[in-house]
């Protein structure tokens, strides 16, 4: 399955949790006709994924006038490594400009590999037609810590891990389906694919497709995939 059909992208996809949130959103942007990235949270600069990057306080305008795409779009550069995002109400706006899929980092995790979202996290648009909850395979096997996940004191609530355990796919699967973790603020009607990523090689194939089923365990969704997001074919099964 091409990655563009596996994640649903069309309309307003928004990515959160973490281990592959912007790798997904680029991926799509460079196989999506008429895509648009941008963010409600921080986001690095991304203009090399790109064809252009507009800093506007009229998004849609600039979606309109787009000769060239995928187009990026932001309100601000904050500093020189990255660009502050939209409020989560502008993404409609966006959503009914001259796009096919508006894509939407609407999470931050710090490069970890794996999150549970704080109080006020996500930031995701009531608009929006997909969420695609992110962990990585790789959070497996290792320590439950800050250098592997992204507030882990809250991972432990939500599992029943402490903070220096060892991660287990159950516990991904867990993490992914848990309605403080990646169902979080998931707006009704919105359709819910979680990602498995990092899957480079086929053991980790394996593993990732365990953290699928126990998420199909836990939660009703269409399907989990499971990706290799810089590789050239990224979908490496889906569940």
């Amino acid at each position: 399955m091409e990655l563009a059909d596996a994640v649903d992208a069309e309309g307003v996809v928004c990515a959160v949790g973490a281990g592959g949130k912007k790798s997904l959103l680029y991926a799509l942007a460079g196989r999506v006709d008429r895509a648009v990235v941008t963010a409600t949270v921080r986001i690095p600069i991304f203009d090399e994924h790109v064809s252009q990057v507009v800093v506007t306080d009229d998004p849609a305008a600039a979606v309109h006038e787009s000769t060239e795409w995928p187009l990026g779009v932001v309100p601000e550069r904050e500093r020189e490594d990255r660009y502050r995002g939209y409020e989560p109400e502008r993404i409609a706006s966006i959503a009914d400009a001259n796009a096919n899929a508006v894509l939407v980092k609407a999470d931050g995790a710090r490069t970890r590999r794996l999150k549970a979202p704080g109080e006020h996290e996500p930031q995701i648009p009531d608009c929006a037609d997909v969420v695609v909850p992110i962990a990585s395979v790789r959070a497996v096997g290792e320590p439950l810590s800050e250098a592997v996940a992204h507030r882990p004191e809250r991972v432990a609530a939500i599992t029943d891990l402490s903070v220096g355990d060892e991660i287990r796919p159950e516990d991904v699967a867990r993490v992914l389906a848990h309605p403080e973790g990646g169902m979080k603020d998931v707006p009704e009607g919105a359709t819910v694919i979680p990602l498995v990523n990092m899957a480079d090689d086929a053991a980790l194939v394996q593993t990732a497709t365990e953290i699928a089923e126990g998420v199909h365990d836990r939660v009703d969704v269409p399907r989990v995939v499971v990706t290799s997001l810089k590789a050239d074919d990224p979908v490496k099964t889906v569940v």
